[in-house]
């Protein structure tokens, strides 16, 4: 994978609930005007408050079937009850106009992107602690106690998959993990290659 800028670029950002994702994509899509948002599509019904083609491409399950036969796909999922996937097309005609691409997806979604696109790259991000990662599951203050006690083991075995990424931010203090993202994307992003060896203990206390 070549150390070049956000130009022409897929970038992969993955993360456990929790972890900051959202919030740090958000940030790096403002800081960045270069990147684009891939918009997923879906069979979820649209919610009130949201955009069709801005949230997501809100679709009949007929044709996110129909897409699939086609292999419309980069890579998709079925959580629950709805479908959700990245059309190849709208990431390759981003892609051609020269912008970056960002797609925030899940670690299973990630690794069907990269095993069609190779070039991309796979940005995980990671909690400083799991005391923390349920400090922030917590502060949310809308999930039962059984739901947090399921986001933190799922978010255990999220983070086992660490090693698939080629780059690993820790979300200790949002400013530098948002200077490392942008990092990345600039082609500076060696400093958060997944391969360091600071990054040892972090995981080891991480996955315990």
């Amino acid at each position: 994978m070549s150390n070049e800028a956000a130009e022409n670029r897929l970038f992969v950002i993955a993360a456990p609930s929790g972890a900051g994702k959202t919030s740090l994509v958000r940030a790096l899509m403002e800081r960045q005007p270069e990147l684009r948002f891939s918009v997923s599509y879906t069979t979820r019904p649209r919610r009130a408050d949201e955009q069709d083609g801005q949230h997501y491409h809100f679709v009949s399950r007929e044709t996110f079937a129909r897409m699939l036969d086609e292999g419309a796909f980069l890579e998709h999922a079925q959580v629950f009850d709805n479908c959700y996937g990245t059309a190849r097309g709208q990431v390759e005609a981003l892609l051609a106009d020269g912008y970056g691409v960002v797609l925030e997806i899940d670690w299973q979604g990630a690794r069907q992107v990269r095993a069609q696109m190779p070039e991309s790259a796979g940005i995980f991000i990671l909690p400083p602690s799991r005391a923390e990662l349920e400090r922030r599951l917590r502060g949310r203050g809308t999930d039962t106690e059984a739901v947090i006690r399921r986001r933190l083991a799922d978010a255990a075995a999220d983070m086992s998959h660490w090693d698939e990424f080629d780059y690993v931010v820790v979300n200790d203090d949002f400013g530098r993990a948002l200077d490392a993202l942008a990092d990345i994307v600039q082609g500076r992003g060696a400093a958060s290659r997944a391969r360091r060896p600071e990054l040892a203990p972090v995981i080891a206390a991480l996955l315990d």
